[in-house]
């Protein structure tokens, strides 16, 4: 890596083969994160490194205490109280000793937050003291002063029915079922701040918008190991080596899995890396093997490539004849693809050696070769 502080990765040999010339080809697949500290060549001649081990941390989950669950509502009265309801002991002093180490204006806030989350009815009780009873009772009276004179710039006398501000929020109420209203916060923060960090609930939506966009393989049984999905997923994904080079420098699992998301929401077409002309779209992907529309294949004489299948491209053109030998589909001659604008080598054009053979014709382009342009 050419980056000073780029993470380096501890390989895994996989499997290895001798070439004629003395040299050795090896596959591995990468296991541990490092970073290198420093590097000296000792007196026998070889190379030596000291390293520093990145220590991945633990996926984290949403606290159970972060919200309560309501209380069924039995008649259009009830509809406007909402409660709480603790799911054990437990929970009841985890609630207890939450409140206990904020400080004054931090309840104040917390104790807030519950009574928005609730109907405009309702309030709080466990605030006891008088200033707090007595802002409270400030800005109930406030609320039916602001009722009031919302009434009377209608220029009526009697009160108007479904007018009133409150009649948004009983509609509200009417309006949404029971489901919806199943989770009521009680931390300091909104439950959706948490689900920023819960890794579990970003790597189910990392795995759904993946089953979305690229189709296959599918990605549901990492769902319950973020860490392992996030590293996964940055390897399959049919992004440039620039991208992916990005999501593996990211320290922290949540954050390489918001990441992932933001870039299968936003990837959308690629152009040629020399002269930037489009040459694809994402629509055009094509899944040609088990490993999804990104995979890495070598050539005879040792070369790995990582080569992203397309249905169709634009501006890229055929040059030579189709070539049997060496095909890493069965089924499929080679052809070399070009760039127009540039003539750059951008891959290889497949073309079915039998009239049965579905698709006839797919291109494979390597990702190297290519910048995703993100809309």
């Amino acid at each position: 890596m050419r980056q000073v502080d780029a993470p380096y990765t501890i390989g895994v040999i996989r499997q290895y083969k001798r070439q004629d010339d003395g040299s050795v080809n090896i596959l591995a697949r990468g296991q541990q994160r490092f970073r290198l500290r420093r590097r000296w060549i000792d007196v026998e001649g070889s190379l030596c490194g000291e390293v520093h081990i990145i220590q991945e941390d633990i996926p984290l989950r949403t606290p159970r205490d972060v919200c309560g669950k309501v209380v069924p509502l039995r008649n259009s009265q009830a509809s406007r109280i909402v409660q709480l309801t603790p799911v054990n002991d437990s929970d009841v002093m985890s609630d207890g000793s939450f409140e206990s180490k904020l400080s004054l204006t931090e309840r104040r806030l917390h104790q807030y937050a519950l009574a928005s989350s609730r109907t405009s009815d309702v309030y709080d009780e466990s605030i006891s003291s008088d200033d707090e009873k007595f802002e409270r009772n400030f800005d109930y009276q406030s609320e039916r002063s602001t009722s009031s004179e919302f009434i009377r710039k209608n220029g009526d006398d009697s009160p108007i029915i479904g007018k009133r501000p409150f009649s948004n929020k009983v509609g509200w109420g009417r309006r949404h079922s029971m489901s919806q209203l199943r989770d009521v916060p009680r931390a300091f923060w909104p439950n959706w701040v948490y689900r920023m960090y819960d890794s579990y609930s970003l790597a189910r939506k990392l795995a759904d918008r993946w089953k979305q966009v690229v189709k296959a393989p599918s990605m549901d049984s990492l769902v319950m190991k973020p860490d392992l999905l996030s590293f996964h997923i940055a390897s399959k994904m049919p992004i440039s080596e620039s991208a992916r080079q990005e999501l593996l420098e990211i320290d922290g699992t949540s954050y390489r899995l918001r990441r992932e998301i933001e870039l299968l929401e936003s990837f959308d077409k690629m152009r040629c890396k020399t002269c930037q002309t489009l040459v694809a779209k994402r629509s055009d992907m094509l899944v040609m093997s088990s490993d999804g529309p990104l995979g890495a294949y070598a050539n005879p004489h040792g070369f790995v490539h990582e080569v992203m299948t397309l249905i169709k491209t634009n501006g890229i053109a055929v040059a030579g004849r189709p070539v049997k030998e060496f095909s890493w589909f069965p089924g499929y001659a080679w052809s070399i693809a070009e760039c127009i604008a540039c003539g750059m080598q951008m891959g290889w054009y497949f073309s079915a050696t039998h009239k049965k053979m579905r698709p006839q014709a797919f291109w494979g382009i390597r990702s190297s070769q290519v910048v995703d342009e993100t809309l």
